[in-house]
Order: structure tokens, then sequence, then C-alpha cells
């Protein structure tokens, strides 16, 4: 009996993938930047190299935003900042309109939840932020049920 509702609470621990939650998140970023260019940038715990961790990039990357993410020096921005960084949409410099927003995480380093590809405004900047901070704690959470679905199999492996 207590075996089966142990690995009933595993199932339930197990549903949410923290890789399909950031799929999930990184269409919603888009949605609400109105662009094809999203993804996340995750900052070492140092504060001196960031690297782009998950993104979603338009089919055949039209705007080339993949290779302006490793060579404008964005990263290195990001890498130093701890505020939300907007740069206007420029092809005078191959530019192509760059939004990032801190993901407020209490279990990892800094992280960046990035739209690109246009001009942003106050406006998308404050709705990628609440959906930074809201992303954050989901994030959070999965990790949490993850690490305790994993205790809860070596409680199993000793009820079963």
């Amino acid at each position: 009996m207590s075996s089966d509702c142990v690995k009933e609470l595993i199932d339930s621990f197990s549903h949410v993938e923290s890789g399909a939650l950031l799929d999930r998140v990184v269409l919603c970023a888009a949605a609400v930047g109105g662009t094809p260019y999203a993804g996340f940038v995750d900052v070492d715990p140092l504060q001196e190299i960031a690297y782009p961790s998950h993104a979603l990039i338009a089919p055949g990357d039209p705007l080339g935003v993949s290779r302006w993410l490793l060579e404008s020096g964005v990263l290195k921005e990001l890498a130093i900042a701890s505020d939300p960084v907007l740069l206007p949409q420029d092809w005078s410099v191959g530019g192509p309109g760059f939004l990032a927003v801190p993901v407020p995480l209490a279990t990892r380093d800094q992280a960046y939840l990035w739209v690109a590809g246009r001009r942003f405004t106050n406006r998308e900047e404050h709705l990628l932020g609440r959906l930074a901070t809201a992303a954050g704690r989901a994030i959070e959470a999965s990790r949490g049920l993850e690490v305790a679905a994993r205790m809860l199999r070596s409680v199993h492996a000793f009820t079963a």
C-alpha cells in the first residue's frame, strides 16, 4: 500500500520537465515580444561569462541573430549587468533590436530572458519582466519537484 502511494507521488512530481518548461517560456517570450527570436542567457557565478542556453531562432535565421549574439558584445554586457538591457534596432551596426530581462532565481546563477528582431518599447520590457519573474518561479519549482522525485525513488526502493 505505502509503495503504491509513493509511486503515485513520484509520478505526479515527474510530470513537469524543465526542458519542456523552458521551451514553453521561450515561445511565450517570442509571443510577448512579437518576434520569432527569443531565449535564455546564463551567466557564470563570477559574472565574467554569459552564454546562450536555450533559444528560439527563426528558420534560416534571416536576421543573423545567432551570429549577432555571439559577436556583438551583448553577452559581455549581460555578464556584468543586473538590470534589463535594451538595445535599439540599428541595422547600420548590425543590431537587430534586443531586449533582455533578468530571471530571478534563488538556486542558481544569474539568467536573462531575451527577445530580438525589432524595436522594443517600455511596454515589452515590462511584460517580459513579468514573464521572467513567473518563469523564474516555475523553473525553481520544477527543479524542486525533480529533486523531490529523486528522493522519493530512494524511499520507494526500500518500501517496494
